[in-house]
């Protein structure tokens, strides 16, 4: 016995449990128990993930519990990877949930869904058949909808979110459908081993068409632009714990689709495939994290900066593919391996900071952060954790995404070897766009911190911040470890990350040959890993501020105090905002953003050439989303309109409509046979 299936089957108990609980306990309890229900779903799936990590596999068969299909499960090293970080993020979140319970998400419907939306994210990598697959899905897409909805009594915008979420995620939902309809019809089977052994028997149509189909279902899932529209609604708008949860964890099985689907049943592809990710991941970088640049509110930030850091994971994972196509298995298993070590690291720091976005809101109960500040001194412990997340958020030492970003910039780089003008065209692109979002990223979370935390308050609520309870700085501190872990010793995860890259298909191969993974910079005979790089930054640190502050206090011995020339103490009206922040990047990139300003005068009653008020308000849409769904909205509205016309209320044309589909569906089946 290895363990996995004995621990999937205790996850499995604790989230019906908790659902029951959820149900049937008086309001403090439920929360409790649906917490700790919830917390031992996640330790499952850290374990059966350890497990298959370890070079354990699994699979089990249940014929009866699902007709004709059957119920379907197996685990190899790359579901124990994704399991593995959907547990350790569910313990550490459910464990913050329970403190975090009474600012929403109280209500008996949302703590049974809680622990069930936390089982369907640690089952789905374990499903190994179509309708597994799909049921799982499914369940994932409608306990996450309810919980998104938590506060929908309290706020109109938690209705629209809802909307977004359940359209976006249901068109997603036919989208695989049709995929995986096509994909068993061609390869004669319903079981992943069927698809895996029928896939080379299919058209390349056929194949290229099931490719794109899941790719549209999967990236939807994952918030890559242009299908990232439900993303920025429903993220900040559900509970904080479900933001984490949902943004570490859920949105990574989007990536886990895309590296099944392509990799492991298809076989890889041509390049045209890959170049469809890689351009699709590009886009989601870049245009993700302009969007975070120009947010105030600081949950829709976090939410934009998710779909920049999956824009960079389908950039390693579209690199992989394409190097595969052309015959360069070590490049793309680099390449892979670079983008599964951003899922882990993007999973520990996001989670935190959207923890971090939650203790903010329930001690000030706001989000803007034009209105926030001075939480340093009010919530030291939050702060310090947040800043601990936002390092790793920038991909700089000793933050953890700096080695998954690093590797992945090395993968791209090494791979311009690999021969085509594909590859020569689109690397140095690609490294363009890795280069340009880690710079942005850097500004994005300067300004979260610096407006956020260390500026003066500029609301009563946040002047008067208090610390968060004990079990909510619990649960951040288990991230905050997590994330420590990770930059400090990330070659602990080589040999599962490389048994993860072997089982993804093609693309597979050790790319890490050894337990400890080191940085080699050009030029330089030595090696150094990040935890003396670590030290040696927090040396430096330590000295610099040191020496800053003797000299603080030499000056102010010796300070004469002279006229300031009418100037006082700054005031909050006097610092700078997340919008005047943000100001400079806007204007380099206004052709991008397009934003939208409006200048509102108000003249004096006496005489219109004396102004009473100037009244001046600038927003940045989503651009993509002006230009692409309201039009289609449009269009749709319109036709729903025109077709009122046809419901006249006559049973006969009634009648006539249903004869006249039936002879359209015969005709179609006639022309396919």
């Amino acid at each position: 016995m290895n363990g996995i299936g004995p621990a999937l089957a205790a996850g499995a108990g604790l989230a019906g449990a908790g659902a029951a609980a959820g149900v049937s306990l008086p309001p403090r309890a439920r929360v409790v128990v649906a917490g700790v229900c919830t917390a031992g779903v996640g330790a499952g799936g850290v374990v059966a993930g350890a497990a298959a990590l370890r070079g354990a596999r699994w699979s089990a068969s249940f014929p009866g519990l699902l007709p004709l299909a059957g119920v379907h499960l197996a685990v190899d090293a790359l579901s124990g990877l994704f399991m593995a970080v959907t547990g350790v993020v569910a313990v550490a979140v459910a464990v913050y949930g329970i403190g975090y319970a009474g600012h929403g998400g109280e209500a008996r419907w949302v703590q049974a869904a809680w622990p069930v939306f936390a089982g369907t994210l640690v089952l789905v990598p374990a499903a190994a058949g179509v309708s597994t697959f799909l049921l799982l899905w499914e369940a994932m897409a409608l306990t996450s909808l309810l919980l998104v909805v938590a506060e929908h009594r309290r706020r109109a915008e938690v209705r629209r979110a809802g909307l977004w979420y359940a359209v976006m995620t249901h068109l997603g939902l036919v989208s695989l459908l049709a995929a995986f309809a096509l994909f068993a019809a061609g390869a004669g089977g319903e079981t992943f081993a069927a698809l895996r052994a029928g896939a080379a028997g299919m058209s390349p149509a056929a194949r290229g068409t099931v490719f794109v189909l899941a790719l549209v279902a999967f990236a939807s899932k994952a918030g890559m632009v242009p299908l990232h529209a439900w993303l920025p609604r429903a993220h900040p708008e559900a509970p904080s714990q479900v933001s984490a949860l949902m943004s570490a964890a859920m949105v990574n099985l989007g990536v886990y689709g895309i590296v099944r689907v392509g990799f492991g049943l298809l076989g890889g592809g041509p390049r045209w495939w890959w170049l469809l990710a890689l351009a699709m991941g590009a886009l989601s970088a870049v245009y993700g994290i302009l969007q975070a640049a120009m947010a105030k509110d600081l949950k829709r930030l976090l939410a934009y900066s998710t779909s920049e850091n999956l824009g960079l994971v389908l950039i390693g994972v579209g690199a992989a593919g394409l190097f595969a196509a052309a015959g360069g298995r070590a490049p793309a298993a680099l390449a892979l391996t670079a983008a599964l070590l951003h899922v882990v690291n993007h999973a520990m720091f996001k989670a935190l900071l959207f923890c971090g976005a939650g203790s903010v809101l329930k001690a000030t109960g706001e989000r803007n952060l034009d209105l926030l500040g001075g939480l340093r001194a009010r919530m030291p412990v939050t702060a310090g954790l947040f800043a601990v997340a936002a390092l790793g958020a920038v991909a700089l030492p000793p933050g953890n995404g700096f080695v998954s970003e690093w590797t992945l910039l090395q993968a791209l780089i090494h791979g311009l070897a690999v021969p085509g003008v594909t590859t020569a065209v689109v690397l140095p692109v690609a490294v363009a766009a890795v280069a340009l979002s880690a710079g942005l990223a850097a500004a994005v979370f300067v300004k979260a911190l610096g407006v956020g935390f260390f500026a003066q308050p500029r609301s009563e609520g946040a002047a008067g911040a208090r610390e968060s309870p004990p079990t909510m700085l619990a649960g951040m501190g288990l991230l905050a470890v997590a994330c420590a872990a990770l930059a400090l010793v990330p070659g602990a995860l080589a040999a599962g990350l490389s048994r993860a890259t072997a089982a993804a298909g093609p693309a597979g191969g050790e790319a890490l040959d050894s337990g400890v993974l080191r940085l080699r910079l050009a030029g330089f005979p030595a090696m150094f890993s990040p935890l003396w790089m670590a030290v040696a930054l927090a040396v430096g640190v330590l000295a610099v501020t040191g020496l800053a502050r003797s000299a603080g206090r030499r000056r102010r011995r010796g300070q004469v105090r002279l006229w300031d020339c009418g100037g006082g103490a700054p005031t909050p009206r006097m610092a700078y905002t997340a919008t005047s922040f943000a100001e400079p990047l806007q204007r380099v990139f206004d052709d991008v953003l397009a934003p939208e300003r409006d200048v509102d005068v108000t003249h004096a009653q006496e005489s219109a050439y004396l102004v009473e008020k100037v009244r001046y308000q600038s927003r940045v849409p989503d651009r993509i989303e002006h230009r692409l769904y309201r039009p289609v909205l449009a269009a749709l509205s319109g036709a729903g309109t025109s077709a009122r016309r046809l419901a006249g209320g006559s049973l006969r044309l009634y009648l006539g409509y249903g004869f006249f589909g039936l002879v359209v569906l015969l005709v179609i089946l006639a022309g396919v046979r």
